[in-house]
């Protein structure tokens, strides 16, 4: 059994400021080691549910936050930050489920540590067939566009409820309960491993009843970005449509080519915005 990871960072227990998540911040280097833990923690408990074979694609930031020599399982590492399929790059259909570990939710949330839709300095709102979505429902387009489940997501409770919603009967490991979007309560690094080690068990005994994400097809994203610069340039991509000021809309019948239509209009803003 083949097990696709995808890992982000934000939401790692114990982590709640940018100074953590990012280098050559002093902090980085300790929090590092726990989304370390976080993501062995996933493989080990898909490992015991009978999983043999893993690739983690390592997704937060510049994409090298893993040390692939102390990786659980001999696990596959995907690394570096240019991927065409970027959070979900390496995913096919001979792989049987899909982890999302350390995710976080969308920048429009109510209350969500570090919460970001892709890029905070140019997206202020996701809509997937009209419903907010965080990176992590963006990114089940890709695992619905090769039939394969998303059985696990770890982070926060906003996180989980916005993954349940395009990911229904998805196993949740909620290490931390956001307060604010620099503020939360979370587990002891110890137990929120433990917490993710047997959420992973489960998620995978249940693989076989697993169904692909729930996204009615053809599927339309719709974007609102920061400013009307942002929509603006982000029409000069083929097939994307201006609603107003601020916001634009993809559809597509093919959840992968919108998935990478949408990462190409978050690249090409991501210049002006910064």
């Amino acid at each position: 059994m083949k097990i696709f990871i995808s890992s982000d960072m934000e939401g790692t227990a114990g982590v709640v400021d940018w100074s953590q998540c990012r280098a050559p911040e002093p902090e980085y280097a300790y929090y590092r080691g726990l989304l370390q833990q976080e993501v062995n923690a996933s493989i080990e408990g898909a490992a015991a549910a009978g999983a043999t074979a893993f690739l983690v694609n390592d997704s937060h930031s510049k994409m090298v936050n893993l040390r692939p020599d102390a990786l659980a399982h001999r696990a596959r590492y995907l690394s570096g930050r240019h991927k065409p399929l970027y959070m979900m790059q390496g995913l096919d259909s001979s792989f049987d489920a899909v982890f999302f570990v350390s995710y976080h939710g969308s920048m429009s949330s109510r209350a969500s540590t570090l919460s970001h839709t892709y890029n905070p300095l140019a997206i202020s709102e996701v809509r997937l067939n009209g419903v907010v979505t965080g990176e992590s429902g963006i990114n089940a387009l890709v695992a619905l566009g090769h039939g394969v489940p998303v059985v696990l997501v770890t982070g926060d409770d906003t996180t989980a409820s916005e993954t349940q919603a395009f990911c229904p009967g998805v196993t949740s490991a909620v290490v931390k309960t956001s307060v604010s979007r620099f503020a939360a309560d979370s587990m002891h690094p110890q137990e929120a491993c433990e917490t993710i080690r047997a959420a992973a068990e489960t998620a995978v005994r249940r693989v076989k009843d697993a169904a692909p994400p729930r996204i009615e097809l053809p599927a339309t994203l719709t974007v609102q970005f920061r400013n009307a610069d942002l929509a603006e340039m982000a029409t000069w991509i083929n097939g994307v449509v201006r609603d107003d000021d601020r916001t634009v809309h993809i559809t597509d019948d093919d959840p992968v080519r919108l998935y990478r239509t949408f990462i190409t209009m978050v690249l090409l803003t991501r210049g002006i915005a910064e």
